[in-house]
């Protein structure tokens, strides 16, 4: 009698139960990493993660037509969108432009876990004296953390060149924030503190770890401008949504992953260390010092980090509905700004889908 009761116990728990009224929810899909060296990537359906299928063509025609080269979307670590425009293929490398700043400011982390550096600590305690133009006390006021967080107090009117004499005094570090691209000092840090190249020290600590292939660093006039696939920055964007681990391995430390993709000052609350943050009560944009209300990106989750650059490439980050999404291309619209009304046009889209 007890082993029957013990049946119908069973049968009852497995096709009895409503999930809906008992609570016996399915559990939490784990997230997926594509393997290291292979083109393996598994894929989910618009109908598995219940998004709107209607929605998928508008969005794709939006892209096209705003000069789109490639849009991927991961949902828990799975693609969901993955297509190429005008010609470009899922082989073709593309400039990350200003959205690589992350990738300086990752392997910064990943420097300073390792002893070879400290946020805290002037940048000429690695540089020496003499790295820009300002009078000394002035330059031994700037830290690692300023160039990080784009509060160097030096002039931003003068171009990307990143020579002393051009890197000239504004305003004490720390009471002004300027996008500037002085952050480019930051690799030369982590090639000085390491004793190695600062490709070589990318290359082993943080690309070949997660398998962003046949990427590589091109300098220009004082740019360093990281080109990959589309892959390769999704791969970077599923790492970062991780917070810093790839499967079980923490690449990057958790605490300081954290501390990047949060507000750095208080002079612009929407920037972290070289990721730029949504959902704040203002923000600032390059090129003006103009303080403005509200988050920058209205149409999309208050969550959302982004590495933004020149001519919309895009890396979103939307940890509450465990996404990253990745658009590369020429620009949208006229503006070649790394954030552009095109950003908010986007997210109209996206959520269309989504939601």
């Amino acid at each position: 009698m007890k082993n029957y009761i013990l049946v119908l116990f069973i049968v009852f728990f497995i096709f009895g139960c409503d999930q809906n009224d008992c609570g016996c929810n399915p559990p939490e899909e784990i997230m997926y990493f594509p393997p290291i060296g292979s083109s393996i990537w598994e894929t989910k359906t618009i109908e598995s993660v219940g998004w709107n299928q209607s929605q998928v063509q508008p969005l794709l025609d939006y892209l096209a037509l705003k000069n789109t080269k490639s849009f991927m979307i991961l949902h828990n670590g799975k693609i969901v969108l993955e297509n190429y425009f005008n010609g470009h293929t899922a082989s073709t490398a593309w400039y990350w432009a200003s959205a690589g700043k992350t990738l300086t400011a990752t392997v910064t982390g990943i420097a300073e876990q390792e002893g070879f550096l400290n946020s805290n600590h002037k940048v000429s305690n690695y540089l020496g004296t003499g790295w820009t133009s300002a009078p000394l006390a002035k330059e031994n006021l700037i830290s690692i953390k300023h160039l990080l967080s784009m509060t160097s107090g030096l002039n931003d009117a003068l171009g990307d060149d990143v020579s002393p004499s051009n890197l000239q005094y504004t305003a004490d570090a720390g009471t002004r924030w300027a996008y500037h691209n002085v952050y480019v000092k930051l690799q030369d840090v982590v090639a000085t503190s390491t004793g190695q190249t600062w490709e070589n020290y990318f290359n082993t600590k943080l690309r070949d770890k997660i398998g962003m292939t046949g990427g590589l660093w091109v300098q220009n006039a004082g740019l360093s401008v990281y080109w990959s696939n589309t892959r390769s920055m999704a791969r970077f964007g599923l790492l970062t949504q991780n917070e810093g681990k790839w499967q079980n391995n923490q690449i990057v430390p958790k605490s300081y992953m954290q501390l990047a993709t949060t507000t750095s000052q208080n002079i612009n609350l929407a920037y972290g260390y070289l990721w730029w943050l949504n959902g704040k009560s203002s923000y600032r944009l390059p090129q003006i010092q103009i303080q403005f209300n509200g988050k920058i990106i209205p149409t999309a989750p208050d969550d959302l980090y982004c590495a933004l650059g020149k001519n919309d490439q895009k890396i979103y980050v939307v940890p509450s509905r465990k996404l990253v999404i990745i658009r590369m291309g020429n620009a949208a619209d006229d503006s070649n700004m790394a954030l552009s009304d095109f950003d908010e046009v986007l997210w109209e889209k996206i959520s269309a889908l989504i939601d």
